[in-house]
C-alpha cells in the first residue's frame, strides 16, 4: 500500500484542525460571539496595528472576528455534515429500492432521479426558500436534497453488480431475506464507493450553504455561518478586508482539503483505478 502524499497529509491536518476548532474553539475565544464593542468597530488584526484584544480584528459593529469565525465554522460544518448524511442515506435507500424491485418501480424511481438531476439545484433552493420562508430545519433538509440523485444512481449500480456476485447468490440460496442480504452482505461490500461519494459531496454542500448565506437566504441571525460572515464584509472590502478574507480562506481550505482527501480515498478504494495501476 502506497503512503499518502504530502498534499493528502496536509489536507487531513487542515480538516482535523478545523474539526478541533469547531468542537472546542469556544473555550479559547477571548470574547463571546454576540459581544459588541462599537468603539472598537472595524479594528484591524493585531499584526496590522490592531490590539491583542482582537487578534484577527473586529467587524462593522465591533464583534470579535475570532469568536465569529469559530461560531461560523461550527454552523457551516454542522449544516454540511447533516445535509451530506441526509442526502447519502436517502439517495442510497432509493438506489437500493430501484435495484431490488426492478421493473416499473425502478423506472419510476430513476425518472425521479433524472428529474432532480436535470434541474439547477440553486433554482430549487431559491424557490423553496422564497415560498416557505427560511428556518433552520428547512435549510438543513434543503441541503440534504442536494446530490441525493448521485447516491441513488451509484447505489443502484453497485448493488446490481454485487447481486450478480457468487456470494450474494449463495446467501439468497441459503434463504436469507432481502433485509439480511442488503444490510449484512451487500452494503458492507459497496460502502467504500458510497464513502468516497460522501467526501466529494461534502465540500459541494459547504459551498452551497455559504453561497445561500452570502446572499442572505441561508443561516439567519442570531446564528452565523462562514457564508454569512463573508456576506457581511462585502461592503467593506476596501476598508476592512479581513471581515471577508478570513471566512473566505477557511471555506477555501476546507473544501480543497476535503476534495483532496476524496480523491485520495477514491484512488485507494476504487477497484477500477487499482486495476489500472497494477
Amino acid at each position: 500500500m502506497s503512503r499518502p502524499n504530502i498534499l493528502t497529509l496536509m489536507a487531513g491536518g487542515i480538516l482535523a484542525a478545523s474539526v478541533a476548532v469547531a468542537l472546542v474553539g469556544n473555550v479559547f475565544t477571548p470574547h463571546e460571539v454576540t459581544d459588541q464593542a462599537l468603539l472598537s468597530r472595524l479594528k484591524p488584526p493585531a499584526f496590522l496595528g490592531g490590539t491583542a484584544e482582537f487578534p484577527l480584528g473586529t467587524d462593522r459593529i465591533g464583534r470579535d472576528m475570532v469568536a465569529r469565525l469559530v461560531a461560523g465554522l461550527q454552523m457551516s460544518l454542522s449544516v454540511a455534515l447533516a445535509g451530506t448524511l441526509i442526502g447519502a442515506i436517502f439517495g442510497t435507500f432509493i438506489g437500493f429500492l430501484a435495484a431490488h424491485f426492478r421493473g416499473l418501480v425502478e423506472e419510476v424511481l430513476m425518472m425521479l432521479v433524472d428529474f432532480q438531476a436535470s434541474l439547477p439545484f440553486i433554482l430549487i433552493a431559491l424557490t423553496l426558500l422564497a415560498f416557505f420562508g427560511n428556518s433552520m430545519v428547512l435549510f438543513v433538509i434543503l441541503m440534504g436534497m442536494f446530490g441525493w440523485e448521485t447516491y441513488a444512481r451509484l447505489a443502484r449500480g453497485v448493488v446490481l453488480s454485487a447481486r450478480s456476485q457468487p456470494y450474494a447468490r449463495a446467501v439468497e440460496a441459503l434463504g436469507a431475506g432481502p433485509g439480511r442480504l442488503y444490510l449484512r452482505h451487500i452494503l458492507p461490500n459497496v460502502a467504500s464507493a458510497l464513502i468516497v461519494q460522501v467526501t466529494l459531496t461534502f465540500p459541494q454542500i459547504i459551498l452551497l450553504e455559504t453561497s445561500l448565506s452570502f446572499l442572505g437566504l441561508g443561516i439567519q441571525p442570531p446564528n452565523t455561518s462562514l457564508g454569512q460572515i463573508l456576506g457581511d464584509g462585502r461592503d467593506y472590502l476596501s476598508t476592512a478586508w479581513w471581515i471577508s478574507v478570513w471566512p473566505g480562506a477557511l471555506i477555501f481550505l476546507i473544501t480543497l482539503s476535503m476534495s483532496l482527501l476524496g480523491d485520495a480515498l477514491r484512488d485507494r478504494l476504487d477497484p477500477m483505478l487499482k486495476a489500472r495501476t497494477t
